[in-house]
């Protein structure tokens, strides 16, 4: 969605976009994207805490979205680590497991279980993206 900036301009709220799995992340970043979001898709969870270590990002993340199954570390792993830097940060986390969802309780995020269809996808952004603001 499009929040005005202190300039005048129009600027698209962000979302990082963390899944191992190339063709669901092209999947989920073509529906934000034509929700109007702006969307950063990643595939690797130890670049992106390095890209948060250092503000390594072209604009501010709002919000991440992020898949459960992943190399090398799972998603309540890098949602564990993010939480040390950055707190309020909203998460949406998306596992085709559900008994997955007990890994991420006092982690604050909202957890969803595939099939996430893309009208939930997008409300649940959007309340996210929301309280971010």
């Amino acid at each position: 969605m499009m929040r005005a900036q202190a300039s005048g301009a129009i600027q698209a709220d962000s979302i990082l976009l963390l899944d191992d799995n190339a063709i669901q992340a092209a999947t989920r970043q073509a529906i934000l994207k034509r929700a109007g979001y702006f969307v950063i898709a990643a595939l690797n969870p130890r670049r992106v805490l390095e890209q948060f270590q250092a503000n390594d990002f072209p604009v501010p993340i709002q919000l991440v979205l992020t898949d459960h199954m992943m190399p090398e570390m799972n998603g309540a792993e890098f949602v564990r680590k993010l939480r040390k830097t950055h707190p309020e940060l909203p998460i949406i986390v998306i596992s085709g497991l559900e008994e997955a969802a007990v890994e991420y309780e006092d982690l604050n995020v909202q957890f969803h279980t595939k099939p996430l269809l893309p009208e939930h996808l997008l409300s649940s952004v959007q309340r996210m993206v929301a309280v971010y603001h």
